[in-house]
């Protein structure tokens, strides 16, 4: 269980002053948060619970939500940014829950480029953000954010290998004090976000926090579907793969290690 009142307390000054939103059980956050999002719920607006009965990550995946297992929570943002500049709300996000597990946890996180939060070859959580645009201008972006803590037990068909944190530290960590971490940090990065000079930086933090961002031979999966070697990011945050038919922008999917034995390609080729 969470300390809602503590949670109010400790940021009584900060962006989500008066806007946590806390049910024990609900179908999934992003749900929760998009309803409040289209209804006009401001800025800000936290949204968490214990369990999840229809979780979901990027691209229809369910997310398994296990009671008090797991931090399970969706903020609300209304940015003042650009639109092209909002595909880089998931690389702050994962910047943001980098810094809180490593914070709690003591853990180095791997950021698999555009949602995926993994410890060594492990995944130990992922992000889904959901956005809209009103007559051309950023409308609002829900974050959510999904991180095993307390699970010992996982899927054995998962297609990457998962863990949580209290098996990577070997002990158990507090769900209270990540989550305190995460919207900390999370607002540290919209504030940068927000900023010109901060926001350009972006792009190669995350690079340098991941291993998945240059140099590493990995199949695209989604509309733009290849295989090829990573050569980093554009200023928009797509992920770039050079194949033997050139570079490619990949704006939206998800990416795995390929193997040797796979020939470079690009969509159409």
């Amino acid at each position: 269980m969470y300390d809602v009142a503590a949670l109010e307390s400790a940021f009584a000054h900060s962006i989500y002053s008066g806007k946590f939103h806390y049910t024990a059980v609900t179908g999934s956050t992003n749900t929760d948060a998009l309803a409040a999002a289209r209804a006009g719920a401001p800025h800000g607006s936290v949204f968490f619970t214990d369990e999840q009965t229809a979780g979901r990550g990027r691209g229809d995946h369910g997310w398994q939500s296990a009671a008090g297992q797991g931090l399970y929570v969706s903020v609300i943002l209304r940015p003042s940014i650009a639109v092209a500049d909002m595909p880089l709300i998931p690389l702050v996000a994962g910047l943001a829950a980098a810094q809180a597990i490593g914070i709690t946890a003591a853990r180095q996180v791997d950021l698999r480029w555009p949602n995926d939060l993994l410890i060594g070859d492990r995944k130990t959580g992922g992000i889904l953000v959901e956005s809209k645009t009103e007559s051309g201008a950023p409308g609002f972006a829900v974050v959510g954010v999904g991180i095993n803590v307390h699970q010992r037990s996982f899927d054995p068909d998962l297609s990457t290998p998962a863990t949580s944190l209290s098996i990577e530290a070997g002990r158990t960590i507090s769900r209270h004090a990540l989550l305190i971490s995460l919207l900390e940090s999370l607002q540290h990065e919209t504030w940068a976000l927000q900023d010109p000079g901060l926001r350009a930086a972006i792009t190669a933090r995350v690079a340098f926090m991941s291993s998945w961002i240059s140099n590493r031979r990995v199949e695209v999966h989604g509309p733009q579907a290849c295989i090829g070697t990573t050569a980093g990011l554009d200023e928009h945050g797509f992920l770039l793969v050079r194949t033997k038919n050139g570079i490619v922008t990949v704006q939206t999917g998800g990416i795995r290690a390929a193997g040797e034995d796979k020939e470079d390609n690009a969509p159409g080729s």
